[in-house]
């Protein structure tokens, strides 16, 4: 009967693991920026995951937790990398079809998509993890193990280089009636 409970208990974690796939696949290939190289991670995360079944708590974040292996997944990638040498893929150097986008969202997404590429990987896992997956604050930390404070530090930073990077420029009139509108509510109250 024990053996039986634990079996269905095992069962449910892994449809509950297999729902997550989609959201640890978008957050690899925004890590990765390669299909393949983010299949590959999270492969090597659920395999992880998977191996480690036993670690994982009854009432924890189980996205959290599948975020956490595949954040450090990684991050163990780029620092095996960094000691083996870079290696370039024959279809990096292939001639690649490029196509005109046709409509403006288009042109920003591709830029947005550039302006992560140029954010230190700090600040790009933090707005991919709270923009992208709609992540708090405090399960980012949690994932990257790092404080709450930090995060928000990281957020903020790379907010602000992806508008100078994009060449957004902030509203200084609409900002300075934001304050003094602040500031009345203030006085009023």
């Amino acid at each position: 009967m024990e053996n039986e409970l634990r079996q269905r208990l095992e069962h449910e974690l892994r449809q509950r693991m297999k729902s997550e796939i989609p959201r640890l696949r978008r957050y690899a290939r925004a890590l990765t920026r390669n299909v393949v190289a983010a299949d590959d991670l999270v492969q090597d995360c659920l395999v992880r995951a998977l191996a480690k079944l036993h670690l994982w708590q009854e009432g924890t974040d189980l996205r959290a937790w599948l975020f956490t292996i595949l954040h450090n997944q990684y991050v163990n990638q780029i620092r095996r990398r960094a000691r083996e040498g870079v290696a370039v893929e024959v279809s990096e150097t292939e001639p690649k079809l490029i196509r005109a986008a046709r409509q403006g969202t288009r042109l920003e997404l591709r830029d947005l998509d550039r302006a992560m590429a140029l954010l230190p990987d700090d600040q790009r896992v933090v707005i991919l993890m709270i923009g992208l997956e709609g992540m708090s604050y405090e399960a980012v930390a949690e994932v990257i193990g790092i404080p709450v404070g930090t995060v928000r530090s990281r957020l903020s930073r790379g907010r602000e280089a992806l508008r100078r990077l994009m060449g957004i420029r902030e509203d200084r009139c609409a900002e300075q009636a934001m304050l003094a509108a602040r500031s009345n509510r203030r006085l009023a109250a």
